[in-house]
């Protein structure tokens, strides 16, 4: 499948070397927190990701991305701004009702917006992630080429390695995953941290 690689930052296995990424110019991304499940079905995919060249070791789903545009004062310290994305979030959160979301196959992104490829992902479905994402795009702006209509929800699992073995990974069927989001996670891209929660309402 030819699709677009749409995370903000990334924690990779690189040759057993842990780096991190910048692949946006976010300053901070919202994310959606996965279930436990998913680092277990990744642990047990491990021998056939063993061969790329980038494994991701922290499993996460991007909502939206926020740049600097979002701060008054952008080079103020990391508390202030998660204090200003709480309150700009917030009024959307608390009308948005805790949703579900299921991953159902594996895919991969063959020519992906930034970076190497291929990209072995799962796949995500959910028409409440969908809808927050749109609000959220609506109101604060899409970042070009990754949001809105082209955004793809995804889990990343691995990134550059034979096309091959990305082919054989696709047609690999797997037990689907569910679990209900009742929060948000917010990711400090600067640090490479979490920095807080938002808690959806509804």
């Amino acid at each position: 499948m030819v699709g677009r690689w749409a995370c903000a930052a990334s924690a990779d296995r690189v040759r057993g070397v842990f780096t991190h990424e910048r692949r946006s110019s976010a300053v901070f991304s919202l994310n959606v927190p996965v279930s436990g499940r998913v680092r277990r079905l990744a642990n047990e995919l491990y021998p056939e990701l063993v061969s790329f060249d980038r494994i991701r070791d922290r499993h996460t789903l991007v909502l939206k991305r926020f740049g600097e545009d979002l701060f008054e004062h952008p080079h103020r310290e990391s508390t202030h701004h998660v204090a200003t994305l709480k309150r700009e979030v917030r009024p959307i959160a608390e009308t948005t009702a805790p949703f579900s979301i299921r991953l159902t196959h594996i895919d991969t992104f063959d020519v992906p917006t930034d970076g190497s490829a291929p990209v072995v992902y799962l796949a995500v479905e959910s028409e409440g992630l969908w809808e927050l994402h749109y609000r959220l795009t609506d109101a604060f702006g899409a970042v070009p080429r990754l949001e809105a209509d082209e955004y793809t929800p995804h889990v990343t699992l691995a990134r550059d390695g034979d096309q091959s073995v990305a082919d054989r990974l696709c047609d690999r069927e797997i037990e689907p995953i569910e679990w209900t989001v009742s929060r948000l996670g917010i990711y400090d891209a600067r640090f490479r941290e979490s920095a807080g929660e938002i808690p959806l309402g509804g």
